[in-house]
């Protein structure tokens, strides 16, 4: 009996572990603000992640990662479907250029080089005054919410890795969160 015990107590010991790792691993905001100001609707955000090593030799090997943040302003309504006042998205491209040794990341049509992948990746982990919408577009006294998303996109990568990493969980950085905005 006592071995019995000491099995299962090994094995809920390791399977305590592997869960803790794993939350540890994934994607978290550790900023996210959304303000009112003069411009209109305005979000920073930041996010704290660490390139699994799967990820960053694809890097290493010329495979560019693409990040996007995606943020959608709904407005709250009690007779009907809530109805979307905006939605923006951004898209960073971060590459290894082996000639030059140095990171690029690309946004739009501005590119920045790095000389490490800890500096590379921390561009893109956050954003500061990002406009989600218009003065004019956010009414005053309404309930508005934020519908935000920051992931890894699999789906700009070339074909053929994406059919390979198809269900690795090294390739899944994401997250999502829903915040109340307070118009006054």
């Amino acid at each position: 009996m006592s071995s019995w015990a000491a099995c299962l107590l090994a094995l809920v010991l390791s399977v305590g572990s592997v869960s803790i790792r794993a939350e540890t691993q994934g994607p978290e905001l550790t900023q996210f603000a959304v303000t009112r100001s003069d411009d209109g609707l305005l979000l920073d955000f930041a996010v704290r992640f660490d390139l699994p090593h799967s990820v960053e030799d694809a890097l290493l090997k010329g495979v560019p990662l693409y990040f996007v943040a995606d943020a959608s302003l709904f407005r709250e309504r009690w007779y009907w479907r809530d109805q979307r006042v905006n939605r923006v998205t951004r898209t960073w491209r971060l590459a290894y250029q082996p000639l030059t040794r140095a990171y690029r990341v690309s946004f739009g049509g501005l590119n920045q080089s790095f000389d490490s992948v800890a500096d590379a990746v921390a561009s893109v982990r956050r954003m500061s005054r990002w406009k989600l919408a218009e003065p004019a577009q956010v009414e005053d006294g309404e309930p508005y919410y934020v519908e935000f998303s920051y992931k890894l996109d699999t789906t700009l990568l070339p074909r053929p890795m994406q059919i390979g990493i198809g269900g690795q969980p090294d390739w899944t950085l994401q997250l999502e969160k829903t915040q109340r905005v307070t118009a006054p």
